[in-house]
């Protein structure tokens, strides 16, 4: 089973859009989890599923409880989701009250290793416990860059909250929410993949495909297929998946 943490030290640049686009493409040859770990719940939102874990977070971590319990199966083929609710703004606190702190999300993992190929994780923004937990437990690290310098800084952040954890975890990043009407972003997309490695030429437009999926509650590519956002998504996770090596034909019965 591969772990994919998609992250950001920094809110609004398109996190989520990208984790759920990426567990959908995935899906499509693994079977996928995709567990929600932004008390903000919108994975779980967009996918149209009960933003309810019974005992809540906490009995996840240090309960008795099987993760296999809070598990909800989507609209979708081979993709699940392990759904967010408010008790996930005190999983902070739940992970650091317990013993291996920073192993947790590996060992409710454990659990679910036969059952799924690729675990995608939807990290809150910010250098938080969780987020120390989402890169411990990571095979790559996929970080969404809006071509801005606040955003362009967060590459930066991300890469040094890496380097200091025991992660060996490559960076993947790729350009989000990217309109091309704007100097900036048309020079950073252009620039930036020749002088820093981890950054791919993977760019997803700033479109009204992507602002639909609030609307549709839906992957981009179930109702968009051909738009320029639905193939972007498509590339980035081809990208991740002859990184990380995820094994194809695995379906669920």
């Amino acid at each position: 089973m591969k772990v994919v943490a998609v992250f950001s030290t920094k809110g609004g640049v398109g996190k989520t859009t990208a984790a759920v686009n990426l567990a959908f493409e995935a899906a499509k040859e693994s079977r996928v989890l995709l567990w929600d770990l932004d008390p903000q719940g919108a994975t779980t939102f967009l996918l149209q599923v009960k933003p309810k874990v019974k005992g809540g977070v906490g009995s996840l971590v240090a309960g008795p409880s099987r993760v296999s319990a809070a598990i909800r199966s989507t609209a979708y083929g081979n993709l699940d989701v392990l759904p967010a609710d408010a008790s996930y703004r005190d999983l902070d606190l739940v992970f650091d009250h317990a013993k291996k702190s920073e192993k947790r999300i590996a060992k409710i993992l454990e659990q679910v290793d036969r059952d799924y190929d690729v675990v995608i994780l939807d990290c809150p923004p910010g250098s938080s416990l969780v987020a120390e937990n989402a890169i411990y437990t990571a095979d790559a690290v996929v970080v969404p860059l809006v071509p801005s310098p606040l955003s362009m800084r967060s590459l930066d952040q991300v890469t040094e909250f890496v380097a200091a954890s025991a992660s060996k975890a490559p960076i993947i990043g790729f350009f989000s929410m990217v309109d091309r009407r704007k100097t900036t972003h048309r020079t950073t997309v252009e620039q930036l993949p020749g002088t820093r490695k981890v950054v791919t030429d993977i760019v997803v437009p700033a479109t009204v495909q992507i602002e639909r999926m609030g609307a549709e509650r839906a992957p981009v590519t179930v109702y968009a297929p051909r738009s320029l956002a639905a193939q972007a998504y498509g590339d980035l996770w081809r990208r991740v998946q002859a990184t990380v090596k995820v094994k194809k034909g695995r379906r669920k019965n």
